[in-house]
Formats: C-alpha cells, structure tokens, sequence
C-alpha cells in the first residue's frame, strides 16, 4: 500500500527550494526498491526502466513534485482521524510520491514487460516561486528521449489538460526615504498602494478566464518614515497564452506609471513565467478514462497550472493526473483519505500499462 510511505514522505519538510531532505527520503526508498536513482544539477531525483530492446524509443515519463508550500519550521507532524490522514501536504504532494513509489514497488522484477522506457521523476519546484524549475530543467535537456508526460498531481478524478499560463513579478519601489515631519520626500508606499489600486483597475475577460492578484506587499520601517522602500509580488493568470501577454504588458505599464507619478523608481524582476495552452493530451486522456473505469471512478477535465505546463512549448503530449482523495490543499489542516491511495495507485498502474500496450511507433 502507498500507506506504508506516506507518512514519512509527508512529516520530511520540504519547502520550495529546500527540497534536499525528502529528495534523500525519496531516492533512499527507490534504491531500496532496486533502482539506480541519479540526482540531477537542480535536485531532481530522476530513475529509468529502460528494459532490453527498448532502447532508444520514446519514454513515458511520470513526474511528482517533492516540494510544499509549507515554510521551514512548520510542523508537519502527520495525525490519523477517522480514516483520514491530516498534515501540511500530506496530500500535495506527498500523496502523489507515496502512490509513485508503490508503482515502482510493484514493477521491480516486472519491467522487462515494458515495450517503452519508463521514467520516474521526484521534481523540484513546483510550487509558488519555483515556477516548475524542476520539470522545465528533465524537458530542456532530454525532450528528445520522451514521448509524453504525466504530472502526477491533484487529486483522483481530475484530468488537467489544458495549462493556464502564469506569468509573475517582484516589483520593488525605491525613493529617498526620511522623516514624516521634517522631510517631504515621495514615498515607496505611497506608489505601492497607487499601483495595486490600479492593477485592480485593469480589465480582465471573463473568457477565456484571466486573473490578477496581489498575493503580498511590503514596505516601510517605522509610523514615523517616509517609506524608502516597498514591494509586491504579482500573479497574471490566463487560459489564452495571447491575452496573458497583454495583460502582461499593460500591468507593468501600471506599475512604471505609479513609481514615476509618486516621484520614485521601480525595478521589475519576472519571478515566474509557466507556459500555457493546449497540452495535447488527448491521446493520455484516452488511456486516463479507461483506466478511471476499471478503477470505478469518474474523470472530470479541468485547467490548472502543474509541471504539465513545463510540456507546452516542447509540444510533447502532457497531462496532470490526480491520485488520492482528500481536500485542504495549501492548508495546514489538509486531509487524505487513506482508502484512496489503493485505487490511485491501480489507476496510475493502469495508465502505465495502457500506454505500453500502444503500438509501438
């Protein structure tokens, strides 16, 4: 059962860029299992089953985030209630490792069965600022060896098969700074508060479905200062790749404008740019939907940003498949159903199997 690693996976911390102690946990477990396991420059945690004669064909390759969005110092202690497990990312995306690690469980002494390669990757950065560091890293370099994607994320029943694209900044107001009395300099906060009132202001369309939001700002030093510094980080979000950019463009315009009418200067610094679009998954959803049938579970489509995303511009066939129940994702009382990880992990088999019975190209 995927129960049986879980638990660990999920109590080793593992904030975005701080991946290194569960990409241990992780590459401890498969070598355990019998596999050779490399750790790449970024701290991918990456295993091949290349059997004999498949050399050289195209791989499926199956990738689970190792990060949360938890903070160093949280407690991650995981707790049992009533057939739950319940813990900061027990579910996203511990869950979805402990399910890819019983796969390769079960498929030690069984991958001279496959006709294709078969890749498992525990990838860095997929949350928050990570801005998929770790999958765009395995395609850059070995897009030319794969034949499709599988983001192993989100929960079971969910099939993400279009990307939304994400663009995102850090933009930091500078001015002189001094005393609220004595001095009469411009403020930093004064142009902070004057962009996010005009970011607002923007119009987005409803279709295709476009976001913007202000997830943090900062700035200042004391009641009684002229701010000299202030920042924000912002998240542009669209379903069409071609409204992002507008968007894109315009919000920064906004921003220039109120650092220069406030008399300050800003510094733009893009901190997140994940591709979106179509995923051309229509071949893996194929296989997804009978697998969900044999498992008993429905498929709903949905969009979403996964390391799916990190496909896009390589127009290599992707797709982000959920793997367990549970809800409370990004919260610290976040919930697994435990009885879940037994149908993921034969849903995920299945897919697998599947997409080796393809004719072979």
């Amino acid at each position: 059962m995927p129960l049986s690693y879980l638990t660990r996976i999920a109590q080793t911390p593992a904030p975005t860029f701080e991946e290194g102690a569960r990409a241990d946990l992780i590459a401890d477990l498969w070598r355990d299992l019998g596999y050779d396991v490399v750790r790449d420059e970024v701290g991918n945690v990456l295993t091949c089953l290349t059997p004999p004669g498949t050399e050289g064909k195209p791989a499926l390759l199956l990738a689970a985030h190792l990060d949360t969005v938890f903070a160093r110092g949280t407690d991650v202690t995981v707790r049992e209630e009533r057939g739950r497990l319940v813990g900061p990312g027990v579910g996203d995306n511990s869950a979805s490792l402990a399910v890819v690690t019983a796969l390769l469980r079960d498929l030690h002494g069984h991958a001279q069965t496959l006709r294709r390669p078969l890749w498992v990757a525990a990838n860095v950065g997929e949350e928050g600022l990570g801005d998929l560091r770790g999958t765009k890293y395995l395609l850059a370099r070995h897009r030319d060896r794969l034949g499709a994607l599988i983001a192993v994320d989100g929960y079971l029943g969910v099939a993400v098969t279009r990307a939304v694209g994400v663009r995102r900044y850090r933009a930091v107001f500078l001015g002189p700074g001094g005393h609220s009395w004595g001095d009469q300099a411009p403020s930093a906060l004064h142009a902070l508060g004057a962009a996010i009132s005009a970011l607002y202001a923007l119009h987005r369309p409803v279709s295709p479905r476009t976001t913007l939001n202000v997830g943090l700002a900062s700035g200042g030093t004391s009641v009684n200062s002229i701010a000299s510094s202030a920042e924000l980080l912002l998240d542009l979000r669209s379903l069409d790749p071609v409204v992002l950019a507008d968007l894109d463009t315009r919000a920064q315009a906004v921003l220039h404008a109120a650092a220069r009418e406030a008399g300050v200067s800003v510094r733009l610094e893009r901190v997140g740019d994940r591709p979106g679009g179509d995923l051309g998954a229509e071949p893996l959803l194929d296989l997804a939907r009978e697998a969900a049938r044999e498992v008993h579970t429905d498929l709903r489509l949905a969009s979403s940003s996964t390391d799916a995303n990190a496909a896009a511009p390589y127009h290599l066939p992707a797709i982000a498949l959920g793997v367990y129940r549970g809800g409370n994702a990004h919260r610290e009382d976040e919930w697994v159903q435990a009885s879940s990880l037994g149908t993921g992990l034969r849903f995920l088999r299945r897919v697998v199997d599947l997409y080796q019975r393809r004719p072979v190209e």
